[in-house]
């Protein structure tokens, strides 16, 4: 099936796709018993085959969607990784989808462990072999963490960033000062008393780090108040650090939410394999838009598929990285 189309699907690729692939519904056990609900996308010979945890960020279901912002990453990049001849676990994070839990109550390092706890109960099943972990976004940072301290054999960051996640944020919120802020934008900053985006970037994050509570109101918001504040407060440095398995991170060019000058602080700072790719075109919504930079074609970019080229290059790095036969049709 080279050549996928994302989650446009006619009925003769998902012929061709039943016919590669086996989908089974799978639930894994957290460490305090949640079951997270997810979907063991297997290549259709006899395994055991390399599989990868695939991990998600905020409140993106198993497949990457939430409401009409359709990342849609987890089908299509299943079907292209196990074209190569891995497996593939995605799952709905806490509160999210199928899985129980209240999502704006947990904590960015409980998601960290929900993670560390799918990847151990994949690694208890007989078709599985060698695990390795895809991260986007925050997941990116969570794949990390599970390569350096959790035994993951190899680790992906789709999006990731080396900065803090305060940093990040404030680097996002400049550039949306550099790129002219938008009338609504404008006006909830004149709102909030603030002069600048960046302005009030720092000023909520200044107020999400003085709350002690897992939820709270900022702004007249309800928001889940841990999560960010760990999220602001957390310096993906150390984790980067001691990773030393293959390591792949990707950023785009066109990228607006996280610095793709990070790719550079990922390669210095990871002591094992590592390689970096700065996608020409690519957005934090990994597709390519050929524009300027921005997020104001974030909802044209939604109707599209996840680049191509893009999960073609991540499942064969990911095949090679943990041993796997390429099994195309």
């Amino acid at each position: 099936m080279t050549g996928l189309k994302g989650w446009f699907w006619s009925e003769e690729e998902r012929k061709a796709m039943d016919a590669t692939v086996r989908e089974i519904d799978l639930t894994v056990t957290a460490d305090d018993g949640l079951p997270l609900s997810g979907t063991l996308t297997l290549p259709a010979a006899e395994g055991p085959h390399p599989a990868v945890l695939l991990l998600l960020p905020g409140k993106l279901d198993r497949e990457g969607n939430i409401g009409k912002a359709r990342i849609a990453l987890g089908r299509a990049l299943a079907a292209v990784l196990a074209d190569n001849g891995v497996a593939t676990y995605r799952y709905d994070r806490r509160g999210v989808g199928a899985t129980p839990g209240d999502w704006r109550a947990t904590g960015f390092y409980q998601h960290r462990q929900d993670a560390a706890a799918a990847l151990r109960g994949l690694a208890d099943r007989s078709e599985i072999g060698a695990l390795g972990v895809i991260g986007y976004s925050e997941g990116a940072l969570h794949a990390a963490a599970l390569g350096a301290y959790e035994g993951a054999k190899a680790v992906v960051m789709l999006c990731g960033h080396a900065k803090t996640g305060e940093e990040t944020l404030l680097w996002w919120a400049a550039r949306q000062d550099e790129a002219g802020l938008s009338w609504p934008m404008r006006i909830l900053v004149r709102l909030t008393g603030r002069r600048t985006m960046r302005g009030l970037a720092a000023r909520l994050s200044g107020k999400l780090k003085a709350t002690t509570g897992d939820v709270a109101r900022i702004y007249g918001i309800k928001v889940g108040a841990r999560a960010l504040r760990e999220f602001l407060t957390h310096d993906p440095k150390k984790d980067l650090a001691d990773v030393r398995v293959p390591l792949l991170a990707i950023t785009g060019d066109k990228d607006v939410q996280v610095d793709p000058d990070d790719l550079d602080m990922i390669a210095e700072l990871v002591p094992g394999p590592v390689e970096t790719r700065r996608f020409p075109d690519l957005t934090h919504l990994l597709r390519r838009d050929f524009g300027p930079a921005t997020q104001r074609t974030y909802g044209e970019q939604y109707s599209r598929p996840v680049d191509a080229g893009l999960l073609e290059e991540v499942a064969a790095w990911t095949a090679a990285r943990l041993g796997a036969q390429a099994e195309r049709t």
